[in-house]
């Protein structure tokens, strides 16, 4: 759920800094009266004969507890843990056949709605709550089922509904809401043929294949992201690191200039380094915040030399700055963020996974990394008096 959870700090800090503004820069619809629950319609145009198992597990808004909704919404919390993890509640939901369509309750939650293709996932309670799945981890016992999941909140100001690929690019789907004027918002669509077109593009891509992980039978199971994989060896620990060197040495003669907010046009924080520092000034010249050269684990993750606590500072600096070198666009342009994508991942240092996963998408539009909401490039669909949600199960071409 890191999307997500990168998306409602952006949201809170807009609130602390008064915006009102969603990550997307949209102005918000706060003030509807937002029922405890809505539609969502899961049609399956997949293509695939296997059984769907559904699951929407997540936080309870109202109470702060986790646990799982059934098909009409209703919230049933988990039951306590165990040292060793023990099995959680099966909350699966039987899914449509392929061709058909279902309709579920989704209640006040920020959480997750799950789909697993031909058998059940399997999750675990420990004395801190819910293991959910974590493919990179070879013994992790969902790492052979076909699975993905979509990330929501639903509370009193709206329904914030998105695509991720943050961790994994895996079964296709695409998601909508319909407003009260009965328009519908989608993202996550892709492309025809672009599914099968990522993973050959991947698997060509020299020094990015080990990403793909398949089952013993062939089938094409994920790619995983490039944060997951740097842990786990199937990308070099290296593969940005060509690209942080020639930032920090350009930075040296060279000023960084960021706008973090796109409603505060006015605010500039300017960055240089110094060594193997870049510190940042505001308009009275002092340093506001500094980042170390990060390495490929940081950049990947937007995390370690990257981290970016939920502040109206340092964090939308360390968002912006990852976006950049994700994208590579640091060098091409002192001015971030960047107003369009048009130079995003030119660089051959560049991030592939993220530019392929961009390149396969109808509207451009992914979650490809963390903070790939920087100038609002993320597969993401808001509306502050939502009506009915959608998630489409797309076909394998």
């Amino acid at each position: 759920m890191r999307a997500m959870k990168k998306l409602l700090a952006t949201l809170a800090a807009a609130a602390v800094a008064g915006a009102g503004f969603t990550a997307a820069g949209v102005l918000s619809s706060a003030g509807a009266s937002i029922p405890d629950t809505i539609p969502l319609t899961l049609e399956n145009n997949s293509g695939r004969g296997e059984q769907i198992y559904v699951y929407n597990l997540g936080t309870d808004l109202a109470s702060g507890r986790q646990g799982w909704a059934d098909e009409n919404g209703t919230f049933h919390p988990w039951p306590e843990g165990g040292d060793p993890p023990v099995p959680a509640p099966d909350a699966a939901i039987e899914g449509p056949a392929a061709g058909e369509s279902m309709t579920l309750r989704l209640p006040k939650f920020s959480g997750r709605v799950y789909y697993s293709y031909g058998e059940k996932l399997d999750f675990r309670l420990t004395t801190g709550g819910l293991v959910q799945p974590a493919v990179q981890n070879p013994s992790d016992p969902n790492r052979d089922t076909l699975f993905n999941w979509t990330e929501y909140t639903l509370n009193d100001s709206g329904l914030w509904i998105n695509s991720t690929q943050v961790d994994m690019f895996s079964a296709p789907y695409s998601v909508g809401v319909q407003g009260s004027d009965g328009t519908t918002k989608t993202t996550g669509t892709l492309k025809p043929g672009a599914y099968n077109r990522f993973f050959d593009e991947l698997r060509n891509q020299p020094g990015w294949s080990g990403l793909i992980h398949t089952r013993a039978d062939g089938t094409v199971l994920r790619a995983l992201s490039p944060g997951h994989g740097i842990g786990t060896g199937d990308i070099a620990a290296d593969a940005m690191d060509a690209y942080a060197d020639r930032v920090w040495d350009h930075y040296r003669g060279a000023t960084l200039t960021v706008t973090p907010f796109t409603h505060q046009p006015d605010l500039k924080y300017h960055g240089t380094v110094t060594g193997d520092v870049m510190n940042f000034t505001d308009a009275s010249g002092s340093v506001v915040t500094s980042f170390e050269k990060p390495d490929s684990d940081s950049i990947f993750g937007c995390h370690k030399q990257l981290d970016a606590p939920n502040d109206e500072v340092r964090g939308p600096l360390a968002r912006t700055l990852c976006a950049g070198f994700h994208r590579t666009t640091l060098l091409t342009n002192s001015e971030q963020p960047d107003s369009t994508s048009d130079g995003f991942y030119q660089d051959p240092d560049t991030n592939h996974y993220a530019r392929l996963v961009h390149e396969a998408m109808a509207d451009g539009k992914a979650y490809a990394f963390a903070f790939d909401d920087v100038g609002a490039h993320e597969s993401l669909v808001h509306d502050g008096d939502p009506q009915h949600a959608y998630i489409t199960l797309q076909p394998f071409d």
